[in-house]
């Protein structure tokens, strides 16, 4: 019984000694641990309050766009771009305000609209409107190689008709027809046989003769 009390005192102490040169260290990492741990759920209920805010106010900016007050709907628009930018809702916000200055025949914001939608979508589908879009808007004015820029990225596989569609446009606005057509045929391939567009690219693919 002695021998096992010495042993288990000499355990102790062994402890004791290791706790006095490292416990300090100890009690820090256990302190670093529990803030970061705090953090990153604090950081998570942020990004999730904001997540909330922005899509209660895109659900404001959409009232305002069908009520067609154009003013409202920028200033609507522009408050989730300024206030929620990493959010989904800012690029989406930003195509809203886009169609809405293009309406009140304010094209130069339009076109900033667009581009910063391009820019800051987080969703693919999003980017790719906002790049079709612009083309249009660069090809009506003439602006081919801008236009061209727009649509040489890979878009996601449901615009690859449209975006090849609108490629054919700007090449054959350039007299480009070889070009064009090789474009067009793509977008007749990509686009499903049901649909009504079909028809419209057949006939151009006609009009570009040869």
């Amino acid at each position: 019984m002695a021998t096992y009390d010495l042993e288990e005192q000499e355990q102790i102490d062994i402890l004791k000694a290791w706790w006095k040169s490292n416990g300090n260290m100890v009690i820090l990492a256990v302190a670093v641990f529990a803030a970061t741990l705090s953090g990153i759920q604090g950081w998570r209920y942020y990004q999730h309050s904001q997540m909330i805010k922005a899509s209660m106010m895109y659900e404001v900016l959409q009232s305002v766009m069908k009520s067609g007050d154009t003013k409202k709907t920028r200033d609507a628009a522009g408050q989730i771009m300024e206030q929620h930018p990493a959010s989904p809702y800012a690029a989406r916000a930003a195509l809203i305000a886009a169609k809405a200055n293009h309406d009140s025949g304010d094209v130069q914001s339009a076109k900033a609209q667009l581009q910063w939608a391009s820019e800051h979508a987080k969703e693919d589908e999003v980017r790719d409107i906002a790049r079709l879009r612009l083309a249009g808007q660069l090809l009506d004015e003439k602006k081919y190689a801008e236009a061209l820029k727009q649509v040489e990225m890979t878009p996601t596989p449901a615009f690859v008709g449209l975006i090849a569609d609108m490629k054919g446009d700007i090449l054959a606005a350039q007299d480009k027809q070889t070009e064009a057509r090789v474009a067009y045929q793509l977008a007749l391939d990509k686009i499903g046989e049901k649909s009504t567009y079909r028809q419209l690219i057949k006939m151009k693919i006609e009009n570009l003769g040869g």
